[in-house]
């Protein structure tokens, strides 16, 4: 079957917005005459292909032979970049400081030195009131190069400052480099274990937060400083499940944003990102009235032409969007009536399949599951489940580990105990694998295994004994992991109550809400 996924250029023609392919005809007209008749066949032919498949786009360009279309490939792409860049020109300060360092260049190579130093001030000025120091530092590099090989008449103290400004440059972006590589090393840290499991992550996660750089004052620092020294902060607290640190350190992170707004235009993906953490911080800690306020502050953001003329952009808040909403779901016990966004979800998936990465797919998998699960159709629960533990990747092993456990409990729901002793085996050897058995999931093996051969009679006691047990563990924060992927309490309740698991999760939210308006 053919796959989008493999040809380059069929992914960026596909990803082109209408504007966009229009500009691009008009582009290669006034650019070639004739508009290079075989590139724009070539482009028309792959922009109303639904799949990329070699064989019949030969066939539909017949003027096209085999043996040019690698050519021709390559040069439409560059021509489509080249197109692209004018157009956007205006929405990215990337973009206008490469144009007006090019001007420099252009005009120093010209012998025009004094004309390319008006510009290159020009260019800084507007790099620092835009926070880009990169190009600060590009600026200052030709400003030393005309300066030490010609005489240009500038002022007398013109080799201090610029000396100066350099170390000044080269200083903050050394911080700025340091910082970024520890929040990266901490996302990715996330990204491949998910939540630290016991004393021995912490410890590894410890020793990435002993860097100096992380406990020196915010005072003084530039915005990229702080959105990396936030990021840290963040992800560190988010690990180790330390979750008034992770709210504060996401409110310092957006909160930087809104006193630069400008900055909201330039780092687009870096606010889109912290405004999901809030809501993940709000989740985490039931602030169900900011929970709320700040989903509705982020679906008017998503309106913005930021959003709506950037596919990535787009793509980010959509996962972001939705999956606020399903927490909301999963925090009022609506599951049933969550159900409803099941079909959008599974719609968007397809749609933006070539921008998603495989971990938020996993993502939305587990949580379409747990939704089927607190609904009560285990059946369609599994369903889900199988996606996760048939893809075969080596990310978020937590989440694998934990969809196995929902698997297993999901065919206990369903009487399959036949086919529950052999997956108690295959899940337990899973888990001891990926070293992710915590207390609790011992606890519920256990349970498991005893339930097996206990009369209806003897297993609401079993229950009742897990469930006190579980309670005593709810406060250890190396076993809270568990409870944010299952929420076996609520399970638990729901089976010596006899009651449907989102009826209990339901009552305790409105407890929970009575409380709040209470206080």
């Amino acid at each position: 079957m053919p796959n989008r996924t493999i040809d380059p250029l069929f992914q960026l023609i596909q990803s082109l917005e209408r504007a966009e392919k229009r500009n691009f005809k008009l582009y290669m007209t006034r650019n070639t005459g004739t508009g290079n008749l075989k590139v724009v066949q070539l482009f028309d032919a792959l922009d109303k292909m639904a799949q990329y498949d070699e064989a019949i786009l030969l066939k539909k360009t017949p003027s096209i032979q085999k043996q040019q279309l690698s050519n021709l490939k390559a040069h439409l792409y560059q021509e489509i970049l080249a197109s692209v860049r004018l157009l956007k020109q205006e929405e990215n300060i990337d973009l206008q400081l490469h144009e007006q360092l090019d001007f420099a260049r252009i005009l120093y190579n010209k012998g025009l030195n004094i004309q390319s130093l008006k510009i290159l001030d020009k260019v800084k000025e507007l790099a620092k009131a835009n926070n880009q120091v990169t190009y600060i530092q590009q600026v200052l590099f030709l400003e030393k190069k005309i300066e030490s090989l010609h005489i240009t008449r500038s002022m007398q103290d013109r080799a201090e400052k610029l000396c100066a400004e350099s170390n000044e440059t080269n200083e903050r972006l050394v911080n700025i480099s340091t910082l970024s590589n520890l929040s990266l090393l901490l996302y990715e840290w996330y990204i491949r274990n998910g939540h630290a499991r016991n004393e021995e992550d912490k410890k590894a996660l410890d020793a990435y937060f002993k860097h100096p750089i992380l406990h020196e004052s915010e005072q003084g620092k530039g915005f990229y400083e702080k959105l990396y020294l936030y990021q840290c902060f963040c992800w560190y607290a988010f690990i180790t499940q330390e979750f008034l640190m992770y709210y504060r350190y996401c409110i310092k992170w957006t909160e930087l944003f809104k006193a630069e707004p400008k900055m909201i235009e330039i780092e687009t993906a870096h606010y889109i990102k912290g405004m999901h953490n809030l809501l993940g911080a709000h989740f985490d800690l039931r602030n169900y009235r900011k929970f709320n306020e700040t989903i509705k502050e982020f679906e008017a953001f998503i309106e913005r032409p930021v959003v709506q003329n950037n596919i990535n952009n787009k793509v980010q808040c959509f996962t972001y969007l939705y999956t606020a909403k399903l927490n909301k779901h999963f925090m009022e016990g609506t599951f049933t009536k969550g159900l409803s966004l099941v079909p959008e979800i599974e719609e968007r998936l397809l749609e933006y399949e070539v921008y998603l990465d495989r971990h938020r797919t996993l993502v939305f998998y587990y949580k379409i599951a747990s939704l089927y699960f607190g609904s009560g159709d285990a059946e369609k629960s599994i369903d889900y489940l199988n996606k996760i533990i048939n893809l075969k990747v080596d990310l978020r092993t937590d989440l694998q580990c934990y969809a196995r456990l929902l698997h297993m409990i999901a065919h206990y729901e369903m009487g399959n105990f036949d086919l529950l002793k052999y997956l108690l085996k295959s899940v337990y050897r899973f888990m001891a694998k990926m070293q992710n058995l915590s207390a609790a999931e011992e606890a519920v093996f256990s349970f498991l295994k005893q339930s097996f051969h206990s009369s209806p009679n003897k297993v609401k006691p079993l229950f009742q004994n897990l469930l006190s047990e579980l309670k005593g563990m709810a406060n250890d924060r190396m076993e809270t992991r568990a409870f944010m992927y299952l929420d076996f309490i609520s399970w638990l309740e729901s089976k010596i109550q006899r009651k449907p698991v989102q009826s209990i999760i339901r009552q305790k939210f409105i407890a929970a809400t009575k409380r709040t308006s209470d206080a």
